[in-house]
């Protein structure tokens, strides 16, 4: 394990309940992110995985059930927690769509993700790192986020997760809009970034051929509700609804 980063045991979800207002997205939702594990939540858009990543950030607070990052046997809640509470306990997400400043440079965004204290004491090192991983982003450092290419700016989303210091990366549909030889690029970079930060990686993905690359496990989630739980890629990969959806078998 690296030094500076905590041994986390698990993030477990347990009968998540939520939505927005009147409209129930999760029905009695439970899912397990291990130690040191890359899980992928596969579904179609629509079926609620953005709004359980929202449900883990403290975007979208659940109408009942528990969200608990269990740390040397230390549990936490997260369900109440602010979305700042949820960064400084070591979790980032990089949102589907990217979420950037525009008008910032990309440094700027950068900067922008190294918020909490811990990130901040190491915000040098972390910038060298994300620089050395993606050097196109040294190399626009300067340019405005907004100006970019769809590429680089998921680039520049994954970096700014990455800044954050943290231990559990979501990863919100890192695929959505970019052309096929960006999405394989991105996924091999998402393996990289995991394995040389010593990251828990939880992500949501449509696309099961980029994301069994890189899964050691995960779970289909339809219409809200976890229809199959798989512990292991080839578990994945050998299942009816998978063959269906997304092999066309």
């Amino acid at each position: 394990m690296l030094k500076g980063h905590t041994l986390v045991n698990n993030l477990t979800l347990t009968n998540i309940d939520g939505g927005y207002g009147s409209v129930r997205v999760l029905h009695q939702l439970s899912i397990t992110v291990g130690f040191g594990e890359t899980v992928v939540l596969l579904g179609s858009n629509g079926n609620g995985k953005s709004t359980l990543m929202k449900c883990i950030t403290g975007l979208v607070r659940p109408d009942s059930g528990e969200i608990v990052l269990e740390i040397d046997g230390e549990r936490t809640d997260l369900v109440g927690k602010t979305p700042e509470e949820v960064v400084t306990a070591g979790i980032s997400m990089v949102p589907e769509g990217r979420r950037l400043f525009p008008a910032l440079t990309v440094e700027e965004n950068l900067y922008l993700g190294a918020y909490r204290k811990q990130a901040r004491d190491k915000i040098v090192d972390n910038l060298e790192f994300v620089y050395e991983t993606f050097p196109r982003l040294q190399e626009r450092r300067n340019q405005l986020a907004g100006s970019m290419s769809g590429g680089e700016q998921q680039m520049v989303a994954v970096a700014r997760g990455i800044m954050s210091d943290p231990t559990i990366l979501l990863i919100d549909e890192p695929s959505v809009g970019l052309a096929p030889n960006l999405v394989n690029h991105m996924i091999e970079k998402i393996r990289e970034l995991k394995e040389k930060k010593n990251l828990t990686v939880l992500m949501a993905e449509q696309n099961f051929n980029q994301a069994i690359k890189i899964a050691d496990r995960g779970y289909i989630i339809v219409h809200g509700e976890i229809e199959f739980e798989a512990n292991s890629a080839s578990e994945l990969a050998d299942n009816e609804m998978i063959k269906q959806y997304y092999l066309g078998v």
